[in-house]
């Protein structure tokens, strides 16, 4: 065992040399886009757009966070609870299917769930269409270029055509909170494009005074009248003029032209329309160079916090397309794409939401379909949590905020369906939720009746106290997280076989196991996953009402009921994490979830140190469920081989989540990957990928979760040779730069406000270390 050394930080490392300098990221392709899947996604947390760069044709498509349809309902069947009782005998009985047949016929929601049009979906909003003509002959353009700046949160288009240069930029504003093109060439008078708005349902375009104005409402569910919304187009030239054309604008002889799109939805805005006239008319009459600077300085005060270097290769030049399609088996060649990938999840984090606005969904911000798949709603059984696990280590802490917001709404329908189905206290929310605050069991018995998403959302709530130590903050979320734990202290009951305390109905997340009788069923007893939520969430709340002075009994009964709860992982006779409480086969060895994993990560309740054996039961429970999947499933995997300090496992994870993909398909088994614009492929596109990628990147250079900062703790060996990152964030609200050499710290400095002293472990030797106080 190694004992603490104590070092003065500004010391011993006051000579060491400064750790990675913000490099420029970016994705570039030399041809447009030739399918959405392609395009390039810009996004201010509300405002979505997706640019295809196409010459004569361009397809922008339009998105705004909070469009969706459907309404608030009340899905709870309010005689469940009655039923509650034989559910459980029936379980205890070993009628699992049964049991479960009960739960389809009266323990599910009511109505048709997230099938109905109630239930609602994230949506697009719109297109804007670019018809070009070009002067001169037909010819093909030269030169071309398209690209995403990461560091701007820019796109561009260039290109030559005819012997005219042709430049267009694109974002959305960070300031003015509208989307922006604008259009320029080298010559006077070379710009001469239509422009119209569409939408595929629900959408009626008109122009007036030389503005387009694309509006709607859509379905509730109930009698149509569904949330509103209204997108305004202005379109600006110096030079040339503007003229209307039925529905559309016409541009002719342009030097330059502008094109604002402003956007407003009647989500929790009753003047919607005056506010989205109000930017636009705003947003025009400001100078675009000063606008674009604006814009710029805002989104970097937030990305610029982190820079990371883990080197080149000759391939980081190419085309990033052509860069994906080389990596998997020349990865040494790109040294530069993991670091791009991690860059560009944090820049996905930063576009798909805002503070005071809603969290990203299962498609983030960006969505080309009316009725997104798996209606781009949030999943609570593991896609919402995967979403913000980067955001604490990663320095983007805030953005965690939406999520507090977003479940803190689902609180009061979530105590009516705890009273409904379970006769309870405290609130529960299953494995589905949507803007409107759905809490009600699934409309299926097979994932539905999953329990466990209100306390997994609880350890999202915390890792942001864990992080920031936020007293303010944790005042905030103890109510929500008190609730979720007085829920499950009321719901354990007593298995004699066991004398344990265990939840049911359940189910393990999706999965499906062989009964005895050669039967299959879900529905079950204590499954692995719900006893470590409960068992993390316990610990959490007593520290909590410790930490605040409040709340002495129910910490008390907590503490008893903690002594009775299963162990937090249980080994199999093969060796595996028993995934139920019973040691059932499971009919798909390859199952994309691994639920049972949930101590290990995002939960510390299993580690290397600490709980050897099942760590090693953790590994063998990996190498039976493979390294396939859809692409969240890979990254979770990823993460887990990460918290197990495996990083040459964890890296081949990463490989396999960039292989290049053209599916689209809904896609529940392996195959997932990147499209060729980077975005996460289940497929189809699933944004959860993308950020649980980047927390695993997080994850093997530093970790926090075991009472002290580990500096390289799963280092592939691709990456050894040298690197060095700066601003990331470790538990206990300290910010790390650190630099290596042959896969050993050269340099590393901790800094935190109080400059508090702090254990880390550098190359494996454990030290007490003073911080440095963090000024700004």
């Amino acid at each position: 065992m190694n004992r603490p050394i104590y070092v003065i930080l500004i010391l011993f490392f006051g000579l060491s040399r400064s750790v990675a300098q913000t490099k420029p990221f970016k994705l570039w392709y030399d041809k447009p886009a030739s399918r959405w899947e392609e395009t390039l996604p810009l996004g201010n947390g509300r405002l979505g757009m997706m640019p295809d760069g196409g010459i004569k044709d361009e397809q922008i498509v339009l998105n705004d966070i909070t469009l969706w349809s459907g309404a608030p309902q009340d899905a709870n069947n309010y005689e469940a609870c009655k039923y509650l009782p034989e559910i459980r005998n029936l379980i205890l009985a070993g009628k699992n299917d049964e049991a479960q047949d009960l739960v389809n016929k009266n323990f599910v929601c009511e109505g048709k769930g997230s099938g109905g049009a109630n239930w609602g979906c994230f949506q697009m909003l719109g297109n804007l269409n670019i018809q070009y003509v070009y002067e001169g002959n037909d010819h093909a353009p030269t030169q071309y270029k398209r690209q995403l700046l990461l560091n701007n949160a820019i796109a561009t288009t260039d290109f030559t055509l005819n012997n005219v240069s042709y430049k267009r930029e694109y974002f959305t504003s960070f300031n003015a909170d509208v989307a922006i093109i604008r259009i320029t060439a080298d010559r006077p008078g070379q710009i001469n494009c239509k422009l119209a708005l569409d939408r595929p349902e629900r959408g009626v375009s008109e122009v007036k005074a030389n503005r387009i104005l694309l509006s709607g409402q859509l379905d509730n569910g109930i009698d149509g009248k569904g949330m509103q919304y209204l997108t305004m187009l202005a379109p600006v030239v110096s030079g040339g003029k503007i003229s209307e054309n039925g529905n559309a604008l016409e541009v002719t002889k342009a030097d330059v032209l502008t094109i604002y799109l402003s956007t407003k939805t009647s989500y929790k805005d009753a003047d919607f329309r005056i506010n989205a006239e109000a930017l636009l008319n705003k947003a025009i009459k400001q100078n675009y160079a000063a606008e674009k600077l604006k814009h710029e300085a805002i989104f970097k005060k937030m990305f610029t916090r982190l820079a990371i270097d883990l080197g080149e290769g000759k391939n980081s030049q190419l085309s990033t397309d052509k860069r994906l399609s080389l990596y998997y088996k020349n990865p040494e060649l790109d040294l530069q794409l993991p670091a791009l990938f991690f860059q560009y999840g944090r820049y996905l984090s930063i576009s798909s939401t805002r503070v005071g606005l809603l969290p990203p969904n299962l498609q983030g911000l960006w969505a080309n379909q009316v009725h997104t798949p798996w209606n781009g709603d949030y999943h609570l059984d593991v896609n919402v949590q995967m979403n913000h696990w980067p955001l604490e280590v990663v320095n983007l802490s805030e953005l965690n905020l939406p999520l507090a917001d977003l479940v803190g709404n689902l609180v009061p329908n979530g105590q009516k369906t705890a009273k409904a189905y379970y006769n309870a206290e405290g609130w529960i929310a299953h494995v589905i939720t949507n803007i409107w605050g759905f809490t009600e069991p699934g409309e299926s018995a097979s994932w539905g009746v999953a329990n466990a998403g209100s306390g997994w959302l609880c350890n999202n709530l915390w890792d942001h106290y864990a992080f920031t130590k936020d007293l303010n903050y944790l005042k905030k979320i103890y109510p929500i997280i008190k609730g979720s734990a007085q829920f499950y202290s009321n719901v354990l009951i007593f298995d004699p076989k066991t004398n344990w305390l265990m939840t049911a109905p359940s189910v393990s997340p999706e999965n499906s196991f062989y009964m005895p009788n050669g039967k299959t069923a879900n529905v079950t007893m204590g499954p692995t996953i719900d006893n470590q939520i409960v068992r993390e969430l316990f610990q959490n709340v007593i520290y909590a009402a410790k930490t605040l002075g409040k709340d002495d009994s129910l910490s008390k009964s907590l503490k008893d009921k903690l002594n009775q709860l299963p162990p937090a992982g249980r080994i199999s006779k093969d060796g595996r994490i028993m995934e139920w409480i019973d040691d059932y086969k499971e009919t798909d060895p390859q199952h994309r979830h691994i639920s049972h994993l949930y101590g290990l990560y995002p939960a510390s309740l299993i580690t290397v140190d600490a709980t050897p054996d099942l760590a090693e039961a953790s590994k063998k429970t990996l190498n039976v469920r493979g390294d396939d999947g859809p692409s969240w499933s890979i990254a979770y995997k990823l993460l887990f081989w990460a918290r197990l300090r495996d990083g040459n496992r964890a890296f081949k994870l990463f490989r396999e989540l960039l292989k290049p993909t053209q599916r689209t398909d809904i896609n529940y088994g392996a195959g997932g990957g990147v499209y060729d614009n980077l975005l996460s492929a289940g497929p189809p596109f699933q944004i959860d990928g993308n950020f649980g990628a980047t927390a695993g990147i997080a994850e093997m250079l530093i970790q926090s979760h075991e009472g002290y900062i580990n500096l390289l703790p799963a280092i592939p060996d691709e990456w050894k040779k040298y690197g060095s990152i700066k601003g990331l964030k470790a538990r206990g609200n300290y910010t790390v730069n650190l630099s290596w050499k042959n896969g050993l710290v050269t340099d590393y400095r901790i800094f935190s406000p109080a400059g508090s002293s702090v254990k880390v472990k550098v190359n494996g030797k454990l030290l007490t270390v003073v911080s440095l106080k963090k000024i700004g």
